[in-house]
């Protein structure tokens, strides 16, 4: 069966030029980028390297760039590096779970925490974050982009009031690198996490971008890996990998690479809503990433269509990958106000750089189709069908 893959947001296809970057150190140039003789001193260069590629991305020296195991290590090690028992964190409802549950373990453990609504495009109103403020607040941390709506939150705005408050701001912009340009001193940021995995990159790769100057206390111990930021032997494959992924990645935003696949997206989007009925855009209104549309399905149970799709060989996803298999509906979707109904009828569609406009034209062949046979055999639907 000819399989199509629109779950990028929950992990992209490794690039055959990532991953001819990545061979040479998996086999001849093995040496521990910390030894000083001539095998470690070639890793090292190939390290410090794709550091400067990760940089040119971010808009940020390379000496600012910290390399982890993704971009969870990456959330985790700004909050809890840039925060102490007593100091108040600020953050949004809609945030991934490598945030949301970080600031819920800080707040255990003796620090303040607000957690800010969205409205119903899932967009935060930085006036929130103003009121927010607090003497004692160390830290505001709003996502760049959603990873489920793939609504871009102003995180320009943000970074504005807290270097008026002086307060440290994070930005997880795990979904927004290599889809949107960024640039850390005109979001005014002082950490900045990405992943690999998100850029067709490897799995356990990721970066954190940290400001000159910014004091962060290490997650790990035991080496001065990293200037001290992150002890551990470097993982210099994936390193290499996420260099590489980032360089493509930067070449395809200055050729304007995303206008089409914005273009193919709302393709997709445009033509479900023109074929089936009691469908919504989740988001819709907001700037969003361009790779991303989200739609809910009523009267079907999203992941029933997720199966029913994959089942003829289209890849779909109700939401975040880390969250498959909850039962409870996406907490996103319920803080934008989705009935708990719509937020389980609601299926993520997302493109990566190997989407063509045939795979969109298979996806609009198969979705109205498999819809209408789910909502056949659908209570809700037929008894709505019946008082209509």
């Amino acid at each position: 069966m000819h399989r199509i893959y629109l779950d990028n947001n929950a992990t992209t296809p490794l690039l055959p030029e990532v991953f001819e970057a990545m061979r040479p150190y998996f086999g001849d140039q093995f040496g521990n980028a910390s030894s000083i003789h001539h095998h470690g001193q070639q890793t090292r260069a190939a390290v410090e390297d794709a550091r400067e590629s990760v940089a040119a991305l971010l808009g940020c020296a390379a000496s600012e760039i910290v390399f982890t195991s993704g971009g969870t290590e990456a959330d985790n090690l700004a909050l809890t590096g840039l925060t102490g028992e007593g100091d108040h964190v600020i953050t949004s409802s809609i945030e991934h779970s490598a945030v949301l549950q970080t600031c819920r373990h800080l707040e255990e453990t003796g620090a303040e925490l607000t957690v800010l609504p969205v409205d119903g495009r899932s967009l935060l109103d930085p006036a929130d974050v103003r009121r927010a403020l607090r003497p004692n607040t160390k830290l505001i941390s709003i996502m760049m982009a959603n990873n489920e709506t793939g609504v871009l939150q102003p995180v320009e705005e943000i970074g504005k009031l807290a270097a008026e408050a002086g307060v440290c701001f994070h930005t997880d912009a795990v979904q927004a690198a290599g889809k949107v340009a960024i640039d850390v001193k005109r979001i005014g940021c002082h950490a900045l996490s990405i992943s690999g995995h998100k850029i067709h990159a490897p799995q356990g790769i990721g970066a954190l971008y940290v400001k000159k100057g910014t004091r962060i206390q290490p997650l790990f111990h035991g080496g001065r890996h990293e200037r001290s930021r992150r002890a551990g032997t470097e993982n210099v494959p994936g390193i290499v990998g996420l260099g590489k992924a980032a360089e493509i990645a930067k070449q395809a935003l200055d050729r304007g690479d995303t206008q089409k696949m914005a273009a193919m997206r709302d393709r997709l989007e445009q033509g479900i809503l023109a074929q089936v009925q009691e469908v919504g855009v989740n988001g819709e209104g907001a700037t969003r990433v361009p790779n991303t549309t989200n739609l809910h399905f009523d009267h079907i149970e999203g992941e029933a269509l997720v199966i029913a799709l994959d089942l003829k060989g289209l890849a779909v996803s109700t939401g975040a990958a880390c969250s498959s298999g909850a039962i409870e509906p996406s907490h996103v979707l319920i803080a934008m106000g989705l009935r708990p109904d719509q937020a389980r009828a609601s299926i993520r569609f997302s493109l990566g750089k190997q989407t063509t406009e045939s795979d969109i034209d298979f996806a609009l062949a198969l979705v109205p189709e498999r819809v209408a046979r789910l909502r056949a055999i659908s209570p809700t639907y037929n008894k709505q069908v019946v008082n209509t």
